[in-house]
């Protein structure tokens, strides 16, 4: 019997810069430890305010990976 079995883990990533650069940073974190990403999921977008301007993109991210 052939097949795929994946699995699921969330990571929460920021950045001062923008949305796609938390991305980016959530992306390399996870690929320094899980191995076989074949994609990441996008659930939420947050900001985190302070002073009248936005100091931090936020997301929240699922990890999908193929288990070895």
């Amino acid at each position: 019997m052939s097949g795929r079995v994946a699995r699921v883990t969330e990571v929460i990533a920021g950045s001062p810069i923008s949305f796609d650069e938390a991305v980016k940073i959530a992306f390399e974190r996870a690929n320094k430890t899980l191995r076989n990403i074949t994609g990441m999921r996008i659930v939420e977008q947050t900001v985190m305010c302070e002073a009248g301007s936005v100091q931090e993109y936020r997301v929240r991210a699922e990890v999908i990976f193929v288990l070895e």
